[in-house]
């Protein structure tokens, strides 16, 4: 399979990652689309629909633990741009639409971000925790996920993981981006604060929910292949009708997870099937 040709030289990459970048601008300017851009977090609607926190400085293989630190910085700044925004009927909800570029001369720090096949330092890295805490939200509740990518590996050991892996969104400016639609006919809203030790995340929204999500994995498993090894599962999601018998409504698959794994991998974990 030929590599693309962005990928022969630094200057055809950053040539590439430009245009797509001058065609997303281009596609917010004239779609559309009505993207939810109203942020008020003193003022929240009624109900809570799930509320999610995450832990903000974990162990990450032998990565600089200030690159931790400055992420917790970017996430601070981030979330002046997005805490309390309402996302309503018909509306799309965009992560970067609303945080804009990430930049030295907004205040943004080295952070780690995953990219070419690594861990790495770059400018605003970090704020993939809180797309991730956006996607895991919305995965319980009746909004639409448009656009969600995954990483293609898996850089570090779980370190007390919560979350089913292959679970979060990657994010890289702006053309990866997380997209969300309201379908309904009720208001959504996304409220978030962060301490020195975590990020909590709160989707409340204007009608109380009588439907309850569950988000698991199935079908984990590492497998070597040659001297590769890949890490594989699939996220589903059951939802159920809350009520005296619950009354279930079906299960869906939503992702199949197939990536190459880039640390050690104890041999009893391993398939060789």
């Amino acid at each position: 399979m030929r590599k693309p040709l962005s990928l022969y030289h630094p200057a055809l990459y950053w040539a590439r990652v430009w245009q797509k970048r001058f065609f997303r601008a281009l596609h917010w300017r004239f779609s559309e689309r009505k993207y939810a851009w109203k942020c008020n977090p003193d003022k929240q609607l009624p109900f809570r629909h799930i509320k999610h926190t995450s832990k903000l400085i974990r162990k990450l293989g032998n990565t600089d633990i200030l690159l931790q630190k400055n992420k917790v910085v970017n996430l601070r700044l981030a979330i002046q741009n997005i805490n309390g925004v309402i996302i309503a009927p018909n509306e799309y909800f965009s992560f970067y639409r609303l945080i804009g570029k990430p930049t030295k001369k907004r205040g943004y720090l080295e952070g780690m971000e995953l990219s070419f096949g690594e861990a790495r330092s770059g400018v605003g890295g970090g704020l993939c925790q809180l797309s991730n805490l956006i996607h895991w939200m919305a995965l319980h509740s009746p909004l639409n996920i448009i656009e969600r990518s995954n990483h293609s590996f898996d850089p570090f050991p779980d370190d007390n993981r919560v979350l089913p892996f292959g679970s979060g969104a990657a994010i890289f400016y702006n053309y990866i981006d997380l997209v969300l639609f309201n379908p309904t006919q009720q208001y959504f809203q996304l409220i978030f604060s962060i301490d020195e030790k975590q990020l909590a995340g709160d989707l409340r929204s204007s009608e109380l929910s009588n439907v309850k999500y569950h988000v698991y994995q199935r079908n984990h498993r590492f497998r070597k292949e040659g001297n590769l090894v890949y890490r594989e599962n699939e996220i589903w999601r059951d939802i159920t009708k809350k009520g005296h018998p619950p009354q279930s409504i079906g299960s869906e698959l939503l992702y199949k997870n197939n990536v190459i794994v880039k640390y050690n991998v104890d041999e009893k974990l391993l398939d060789t099937n």
